[in-house]
């Protein structure tokens, strides 16, 4: 099936796929292309384009001509653009996936089926690979005071991957093969339902960048709706590692995570909201400081 022909559109839409894009555009082409390759045929793409460059956009929709771009002048962040792109999506489901990641035929297909026979779900994430294909840690439990210890891209995960803490926070390991009931899953490559998602008002706009993805999940299990890592489908996500990197990513996964605690933690644990911040903002700064060394250093001969 050609993407560039136009049988994305089809008049009976099962799902919308939501990307939000911000100057991804040489892993774009990877991604609509993968989605060119579904099984299931009854989709449509809503590209949510941000700090929209024209000529990369008029060439994304010369080559793309069924994906319906949403060019946007500024960049509002990503809850914001899944929430713009939701307000256009006619299917049932909304399959949100980043730019950067490469989808397999079936994945669409398959984490439809299994929400259809299991009508409590209302978040289904895949397996999400690395270029290397490594399993990405994208399925995990809500935050607490060990995910700073032992969460997806701590010290100890990364290194001794098998230990009891970060086994209890990630939740994705090549043992796992079968659909198993998590607290969340990344948005890199979530199907929600969308009944489910507009109940619960979508995305909180106020994460700019990072969060938004637990936060959407646990307001969801709030309303009485589980979610479920599914590891049937599978998409490679080409770039999610190396993002993390960069100061202005490095600054918004802070900020989000300070705004999630704030919201969801008890009462009780309110009370340590300066020593939360102050947490926060000193790992913040040391890992500025080392991606600051590391970029000065340079690389070596």
């Amino acid at each position: 099936m050609s993407i560039g022909a136009g049988e994305l559109n089809a008049p009976h839409v099962t799902a919308s796929v939501i990307i939000v894009n911000y100057h991804a555009y040489p892993e774009l082409t990877a991604c609509l292309e993968s989605l060119a390759r579904q099984t299931l045929s009854s989709i449509e793409i809503i590209l949510v384009d941000h700090d929209s460059d024209a000529d990369a956009a008029t060439a994304v929709s010369r080559r793309f001509p069924a994906v319906h771009l949403v060019p946007i002048a500024t960049n509002p962040g990503f809850a914001a653009g899944i929430n713009r792109g939701a307000a256009l999506a006619r299917g049932a489901y909304l399959w949100l996936l980043n730019p950067d990641a490469v989808a397999e035929p079936d994945a669409c297909r398959t984490l439809i089926d299994w929400m259809d026979a299991h009508l409590d779900v209302a978040v289904a994430g895949s397996l999400v690979r690395d270029r290397d294909g490594s399993i990405q840690g994208s399925a995990r439990r809500f935050p607490g005071f060990t995910t700073s210890i032992a969460g997806r891209a701590s010290w100890l995960t990364r290194f001794f991957p098998g230990n009891p803490l970060s086994r209890m926070n990630v939740l994705t390991r090549p043992g796992v093969t079968a659909p198993v009931d998590v607290d969340w899953v990344s948005g890199a490559s979530m199907m929600v339902r969308r009944d489910a998602f507009v109940a619960v008002s979508g995305m909180d706009e106020g994460f700019f960048l990072y969060w938004e993805d637990a936060d959407l999940c646990f307001r969801l299990k709030r309303a009485g709706w589980r979610t479920v890592y599914c590891p049937l489908a599978s998409v490679t996500h080409l770039c999610g590692r190396s993002s993390r990197s960069s100061p202005a990513s490095i600054v918004a996964f802070h900020r989000s995570a300070y705004r999630y605690f704030t919201k969801h933690a008890g009462a009780a644990l309110r009370l340590a909201r300066p020593l939360v911040y102050a947490g926060l903002t000193l790992r913040m700064r040391a890992l500025l400081l080392l991606n600051d060394r590391t970029a000065s250093d340079g690389p070596r001969p």
